[in-house]
């Protein structure tokens, strides 16, 4: 029993980093596409950000 307290916190912290981790891509991503002067990239940053931001649920 005295394990899972510190598994739990464990899980808390990774699913947080992983949180970050991919608020920061998207981030990024988008603003990539905005700034971007180049039409191919501007259109490649937003391919990536639609594959991103994909619901499960819609198709």
């Amino acid at each position: 029993m005295p394990v899972l307290p510190p598994a739990l916190h464990d899980a808390a912290v990774l699913t947080a980093a992983t949180g970050l981790a991919y608020t920061t891509a998207v981030v990024t991503i988008a603003a990539f596409s905005i700034l971007c002067r180049s039409p191919e990239r501007r259109r490649d940053a937003r391919a990536t950000l639609t594959i991103l931001l994909r619901r499960r649920g819609q198709r």
